[in-house]
């Protein structure tokens, strides 16, 4: 009697197992009728000749053995056989050919056998978990999300969703300023599931370009609605974005729209983002004038493309390169992002400047013959060209350290000043 409650209460615990892990009932039905197969299969090398009935209401199971009757002499396999003379201590009529179904009780197949089905039943549950979590994450990959930080490493963030699921938030996947403490809510939207060995693996982002697309979904019903549509998005997380919208309604302003009354939709995004400085411009399908929004605050003079190399020959005022270029060059590389096209910004020269211009052959006594052919290398030929070109595009292009670009940079001043 007590196997018996022994081999229920079995089945109470894996019941409660299925609560905690949201396994639904059928499924769960299914997966312990299948451990119960799997253990009698390897007892007794098949269960074909086995009904099993689980209650999951009352929390109990039947196990139903059927057998065919043969002459006490004929009996080779008491597992698919029993003897007239054991099935007629059951039911004296019957006779030899019939079938006898008979009720197993597990509890009695042994401890060992009580022991291999929970180990049976472990084993598919926590496949059907795994699953479970891939099939549920996998739907809702660019969905942003809250979860609790739980465990805080070097590298990665762990976190708890409202099922207690385990999601990562990588540090390379972190906002740089981002600062989270235990027990904390943190949004991040779904980057992928990784699913290698059958052992899934939620990773989340807040420097996704999408994250910053969902939170502008969910601050400004136009783009819900679809009556404005976020066409680009150029990020460097934390510090600054660029975003490209477009309306398909006349009356409707994007810009005005996304940025909302004295920046009220903006100002919980920008919150969120650890105030990353976000612009937003209004796409257009002209290259040329979506560089010149790009670039904004600077105001360009004039654009010189080459489509096929995807480059852009940006001339402005002097005053104007260093808007354009932005801190750091963050505005210059954003405007490249967003418009999928090399930039290169040079001061605009007035006619007369031109003709007093000088070749830089012509400064060889003065400046390294290296150092010249790598500048003439990125397309600067004059004086007046290098001295107009902005000093981190000599830096960056040319290859040239800081302070050998400041020692040209002084002797072609030094000629013009004389």
């Amino acid at each position: 009697m007590a196997k018996k409650e022994e081999t229920i209460s079995l089945i109470d615990t894996f019941s409660e197992f299925k609560e905690l892990k949201n396994i639904d009932r059928t499924t769960m039905v299914s997966v312990l009728e299948e451990s119960f197969r799997s253990v009698i299969a390897k007892m007794f090398g098949t269960d074909e000749n086995y009904d099993v009935i689980v209650n999951p209401d009352k929390g109990d199971f039947e196990i139903w053995r059927n057998r065919e009757v043969v002459a006490d002499e004929d009996l080779t396999n008491p597992n698919m056989q029993i003897s007239l003379t054991e099935a007629q201590k059951i039911d004296a009529s019957y006779e030899v050919g019939e079938e006898v179904t008979d009720e197993v009780i597990f509890a009695k197949f042994g401890r060992r056998a009580i022991l291999n089905l929970r180990q049976t039943l472990a084993s598919k549950i926590l496949e059907l978990e795994k699953d479970s979590l891939y099939n549920k994450y996998i739907d809702r990959v660019g969905t942003v999300i809250s979860a609790e930080v739980y465990q805080i490493w070097k590298k990665e963030m762990l976190l708890l969703d409202d099922e207690g699921n385990e999601l990562l938030l990588p540090k390379t996947e972190q906002i740089p300023s981002d600062f989270y403490r235990k027990g904390e809510t943190a949004r991040a939207v779904v980057a992928r599931v990784d699913n290698k060995n059958n052992n899934p693996k939620i990773i989340l982002s807040r420097t996704s370009p999408v994250f910053l697309q969902r939170l502008f979904e969910m601050e400004v019903p136009e783009i819900n609605d679809g009556l404005i549509t976020i066409k680009k998005i150029a990020r460097i997380p934390g510090e600054r974005a660029k975003i490209a919208v477009e309306s398909y309604d006349d009356r409707i302003d994007p810009v005005g729209a996304c940025v909302g009354v004295k920046g009220s939709r903006i100002h919980g995004i920008v919150r969120e983002l650890r105030n990353e400085n976000i612009d937003v411009i209004n796409y257009t399908s002209n290259i040329q004038l979506f560089i010149q929004r790009a670039l904004s605050p600077a105001k360009i003079s004039s654009i010189v493309l080459h489509e096929e190399e995807k480059k852009a020959e940006v001339y402005l005022k002097p005053e104007e390169v260093s808007l354009a270029i932005g801190k750091g060059g963050m505005n210059i590389k954003l405007a490249s992002m967003l418009t999928e096209y090399t930039i290169d910004v040079y001061r605009e020269l007035d006619e007369s400047a031109m003709d007093e211009d000088i070749y830089l052959d012509e400064f060889k006594d003065e400046i390294d013959e290296w150092v010249i052919s790598a500048i003439k290398n990125i397309g600067l030929d004059t004086a007046k060209a290098v001295l107009n070109a902005p000093r981190e595009m000599l830096i960056e292009k040319a290859d040239l350290e800081e302070n050998t670009v400041d020692d040209v940079l002084r002797v072609l001043r030094a000629e013009f000043e004389e």
